[in-house]
């Protein structure tokens, strides 16, 4: 798979990056580690050499099943992005929400971004990884107790000493972006965005664009509701985050699922399917260079592959703005 260059950097990334948050099993209903192991080989195989994943993805167990996966494989062949900033063990910094384990147990969730806490992070994700290095390394969210020049500081140390190649941002806006970037050469700022969540066109986009900032764009199935196979009874499993969220209301993914199927001369055109069209047209949009795609299992993993072997015309892209102009999600 042909890779893109991640803004400034030389780091080149593929333009789908496996999303390694559902494997944890936190918030997605618990995941099966076989089925995870599987997918990450079936990836790294196809050509999907690029991995995101985070400590509290399943609390450390997201990194260690990647840590796994990559045992043995080459190294420099592979692309390890995870962050830092969300703390589950200690309760310092700014509370962030309260959730449960994998356990069901009630645990509560910090952002907390100081340099001891950062450094202690990045020693942590590469052991549990099983590397002395990390391709990028991102803040999860911002941290309002502790100043940005304070994290990025201490993120510059852990560049100069080669623990981390580059660094990034996720969830920033402009004004915070400009605060980081003014201690650290800043290679990325990880978003949502998808076909039907596009408020980073407004700012965040035209400035990444004119800095040379790299965009990951999370979420662009909208965890799934984009896929066109949920249905308006869809039944979540106890601890799936997805039950209470707008975009999975009834009246909504009906909606989406009517929106999908007026696209069909398009996906029966290329012999795709929805998730392969939403994908690509995400990659075509001004200033994306990558979109993370969760995937489970193998199938999955080359479902997501394939938004990658093809490319949308200029005036198919055109006709599903069109539909997406006619789409409305309420609540």
């Amino acid at each position: 798979m042909e890779k893109r260059k991640l803004g400034k950097t030389e780091l080149a990334i593929t333009p789908v990056t496996f999303g390694a948050w559902a494997i944890g099993g936190w918030m997605w209903g618990g995941a099966d580690k076989k089925d995870a192991i599987e997918a990450l080989h079936t990836s790294l195989d196809i050509g999907i050499t690029t991995i995101d994943t985070a400590p509290v993805y399943g609390f450390g167990r997201s990194e260690e099943i990647v840590g796994e996966a990559i045992k043995g494989k080459r190294r420099d062949k592979i692309q390890i992005l995870t962050k830092y900033g969300l703390r589950w063990d200690i309760e310092d910094g700014k509370f962030f929400f309260e959730s449960k384990d994998n356990d069901g147990n009630p645990i509560k969730i910090y952002k907390y971004a100081s340099a001891d806490s950062i450094v202690k992070e990045c020693e942590e994700s590469l052991r549990r990884l099983g590397t002395d290095y990390i391709d990028l390394y991102q803040i999860h969210w911002d941290d309002p107790t502790t100043p940005i020049d304070e994290t990025m500081k201490a993120v510059d140390k852990l560049l100069k000493d080669g623990k981390i190649r580059y660094a990034g941002v996720c969830n920033y806006n402009v004004d915070q972006m400009t605060q980081a970037s003014s201690d650290i050469p800043l290679a990325s700022n990880q978003v949502p965005y998808s076909m039907v969540l596009r408020d980073i066109e407004q700012d965040v986009v035209p400035w990444c664009m004119d800095k040379d900032v790299g965009i990951l764009a999370y979420s662009p199935l909208q965890r799934g509701v984009l896929t066109g196979k949920m249905k308006p009874d869809q039944k979540f499993n106890e601890g799936d985050h997805r039950a209470g969220m707008s975009f999975y209301q009834p009246e909504n993914i009906k909606r989406i699922n009517a929106f999908l199927e007026n696209l069909n001369p398009i996906k029966e055109k290329y012999g795709i399917t929805n998730p392969q069209m939403v994908l690509n047209w995400t990659l075509q949009q001004p200033g994306i260079t990558t979109v993370l795609a969760g995937a489970r299992n193998a199938k999955q993993v080359k479902d997501n592959a394939g938004a990658a072997g093809f490319m949308l015309t200029r005036d198919e892209v055109e006709t599903i703005n069109n539909e997406l102009n006619k789409l409305t999600i309420t609540g």
